[in-house]
């Protein structure tokens, strides 16, 4: 992955990416850099981040400012940073049953964490344990793997949502679990405008390539009242 970003920071910056490295020895060491630096990141965030540098720097970016792309590249596929991540497992960790939580990723980095360690621990010490956790669940997201909805222990019960009423109808009738249909259907939790969304839609449909998927809950709703009139 490394020699492609740098095959491509050379075609971007020329003469500056060439001038960056006086001898071979020293770009095979910042390739080893690079690539400690970078080696969680999927192939499709790296790629958003390279066009984004082109955007953003007639130098070839540092090690820090990439990575900072990066995080605005994570940013758009509807994960916060991991610093909004922190903040929000540390708010609600005492109650972290009655809170909807910002995505999935957040609640299982907490989990990981631990609530009562979030309570109680300063922040020096269970701040990088929590960031690690985090990027790696991130990365998980980001290579395309759907983290399962927390519907018993992160978010509201389904009585108090008619989204998860809506989603418990449609597992019975698609004959799935109540965790798999909550896990298929999470796009619908979040807002349209997130481009998440459109993501998490799209590899259900690959998941179930035979079963007519709602985009919307207006959608599922009108599926499921059209198969009772049936």
């Amino acid at each position: 992955m490394v020699n492609m970003l740098f095959a491509r920071f050379m075609v971007i910056y020329g003469h500056k990416f060439k001038s960056a490295f006086n001898s071979p020895k020293e770009l095979v060491i910042a390739k080893r850099e690079w690539s400690t630096s970078i080696g969680g990141y999927d192939e499709d965030v790296l790629v958003a981040a390279l066009e984004l540098a082109k955007q953003t720097y007639s130098w070839v970016p540092s090690i820090a400012e990439f990575l900072q792309l990066l995080e605005k590249c994570q940013q758009s596929f509807g994960l916060p940073t991991a610093e909004e991540a922190y903040a929000e497992a540390c708010r609600y960790a005492s109650e972290p049953s009655q809170h909807a939580w910002s995505h999935a990723a957040v609640y299982h980095a907490g989990k990981q964490a631990g609530w009562f360690e979030l309570r109680t621990t300063t922040q020096q010490q269970i701040w990088p344990h929590f960031r690690s956790l985090y990027k790696a669940l991130c990365e998980r997201v980001l290579a395309g793997e759907q983290l399962p909805i927390p519907t018993a222990q992160g978010l509201p019960e389904p009585s108090s949502s008619e989204l998860f009423k809506l989603i418990d109808q449609w597992a019975e009738q698609q004959e799935l679990s109540l965790e798999e249909a909550q896990t298929t259907l999470y796009y619908l939790h979040l807002v349209e405008r997130n481009p998440l969304r459109k993501r998490l839609l799209e590899q259900a449909q690959a998941k179930y390539p035979n079963s007519e998927l709602p985009s919307t809950l207006a959608d599922l709703r009108h599926m499921l009242e059209t198969k009772q009139s049936v």
